[in-house]
């Protein structure tokens, strides 16, 4: 156990009691501070009452379901940077895409045994962590990438996009004119343990130029896309 793990607070929401029992345990066992919500409305009353690091959401719930939940969640700037990951028995491409689309981190598939689980989310937690250390502002083709703020400002406006829209416009504008593989994307923004669908980059490469303008991001035939201006 790592004594950084007492310091994470993790809420599970899923209106299944045995899921949240399971997960619920396997996360305390590593150190975690866990909360747990058995509906999507109480999922947003707890999170406007506490900031938690990490929340694991399930799809399929009553009334308010987890991607309604996301995309609320998201609308709020003080959880613009919160962790949320989809953990749900859907697993279609379509299903990955809105998930990712509402701005959330990874999509798990269940059934899942426990120590992957938990591998899973360590990595994500360390993936955060890095990219909080590491991640500067930057101005460059006439927008700046405000990473404090997870938005891009352009001509004075700004422009806020998915968490995973601005991630990519982050990595690809780290180092203009270098050409990103398809499979080097995929790795840095959804991380190489998760499985998204072949579409995935596509859309929201797709959803990024219909926001900035088409002609920030090219694509690099066979190879992968570039920012260039």
């Amino acid at each position: 156990m790592n004594a950084w793990n007492n310091d994470i607070k993790i809420l599970i929401v899923d209106d299944e009691p045995d899921i949240l029992e399971f997960v619920g345990y396997n996360l305390k066992k590593e150190g975690y501070k866990v909360s747990y919500a058995p509906t999507g409305q109480k999922a947003l009353t707890l999170a406007s009452e506490e900031l938690f690091d990490l929340i694991i959401l399930d799809i399929m719930m009553p009334f308010v379901d987890g991607i309604e939940v996301c995309r609320q969640l998201r609308q709020h700037e003080n959880q613009k940077n919160v962790l949320i990951a989809f953990l749900t028995a859907r697993n279609e491409d379509f299903s990955q895409i809105a998930g990712f689309d509402a701005g959330a981190d990874d999509y798990i598939a269940k059934p899942i045994k426990p120590r992957v689980l938990v591998s899973r989310i360590k990595a994500l937690l360390r993936r955060q962590h890095h990219r909080h250390l590491s991640q500067p502002s930057a101005e460059i083709g006439g927008l700046t990438v405000d990473a404090e703020r997870y938005v891009v400002v352009k001509k004075g406006q700004d422009i806020n996009l998915p968490k995973k829209e601005f991630e990519l416009v982050s990595l690809l504008s780290s180092k203009p004119g270098r050409v990103f593989s398809r499979d080097e994307i995929l790795n840095k923004i959804w991380g190489d343990d998760v499985v998204v669908g072949d579409r995935t980059i596509d859309v929201h490469i797709n959803k990024v130029r219909e926001k900035l303008g088409a002609e920030y991001i090219r694509t690099v035939k066979g190879v992968g896309y570039k920012f260039d201006f």
